[in-house]
């Protein structure tokens, strides 16, 4: 069922399903998805007793910024705060946190500073906080090949693509990034009425502008962006998982992120999956989801 509460800067939009008093797990979507990803996921959880909260994210869906004063940053440390200021309005101690891209960053970012909040991680990717400092060093050419459309945001001509063709784009870079899944129209559409949300051009192409310091971020995360710049470790519990198919981050993507972790770590690679890992491959999603928690 659609919920909303005020938290942080937002008005939250998010769906709960499970026992109230449950282990909360909290599940968040990436760029260009929304909460649909988790539809298959979530019922294995609240099988086994968990608390399940689904959140939009800022600029996605039905979520809104509560004043228009508010920079309409899509910067890391707005996702970790936003994901810390839902927590604290649903009165959730700590949680198990489990996402993949934007999601999964904001994840990271919790279970690194705040690792109180965190009860363990699901991350999809593994270690997903941005080096911005490093962000100016070329990479292999196919990995660059792999950026075009966060260089096609950095300038007027991307900013004005995506909002004029915002479906149609994000429809590309679903096909593009999973490649090996066989989703219908009917499937896009349930999420791609997420970016219609007023805001979600704006905090996209901040994103992906602040990322490599093109962009100032909002000055009030300051000193989140200075603790995030060292890299901070992680010491949750935490399973990384890695889609062997997905066409925007190479197979093998956390091969080297244990350094990254200082509790107890895992890497698991699902076959042929793509970017869209929860909603592609559910099961092991879940099952990753429920080894954290304990079930």
């Amino acid at each position: 069922m659609l919920k909303r509460i005020d938290a942080g800067a937002l008005s939250v939009a998010y769906e709960e399903h499970g026992p109230p008093a449950g282990t909360p797990v909290l599940l968040l979507h990436g760029f260009p998805y929304d909460v649909r990803a988790y539809d298959e996921v979530t019922p294995p959880l609240v099988a086994n007793g968990c608390r399940v909260v689904t959140p939009y994210l800022r600029g996605y869906g039905p979520t809104r910024f509560l004043s228009a004063e508010t920079p309409r940053s899509g910067q890391q440390a707005a996702l970790a705060h936003d994901l810390l200021a839902l927590m604290d309005a649903l009165a959730i101690r700590n949680a198990v946190l489990a996402g993949y891209d934007w999601g999964g960053r904001a994840a990271c970012i919790v279970a690194a500073l705040w690792p109180a909040r965190a009860r363990g991680l699901v991350t999809v990717g593994g270690y997903n906080i941005h080096d911005i400092p490093g962000s100016g060093r070329p990479q292999p050419p196919e990995d660059e090949h792999r950026m075009w459309y966060q260089y096609y945001f950095h300038g007027a001509r991307g900013q004005a693509g995506l909002e004029q063709n915002r479906r149609e784009l994000c429809k590309l870079l679903w096909r593009l990034w999973s490649p090996n899944w066989r989703f219908d129209d009917a499937i896009y559409e349930r999420s791609a009425a997420s970016f219609d949300n007023p805001d979600f051009a704006a905090v996209v192409v901040h994103s992906y502008r602040h990322r490599f310091g093109l962009a100032p971020g909002d000055p009030a995360l300051e000193d989140t962006e200075r603790k995030l710049a060292i890299q901070p470790p992680i010491a949750v519990p935490a399973i990384a998982l890695d889609g062997d198919g997905d066409g925007v981050m190479r197979a093998g993507g956390s091969r080297n992120h244990a350094r990254f972790f200082k509790a107890t770590y895992e890497r698991r690679v699902i076959p042929v999956v793509g970017h869209n890992l929860p909603q592609e491959a559910p099961r092991e999603f879940a099952q990753a989801v429920l080894a954290i928690a304990g079930h």
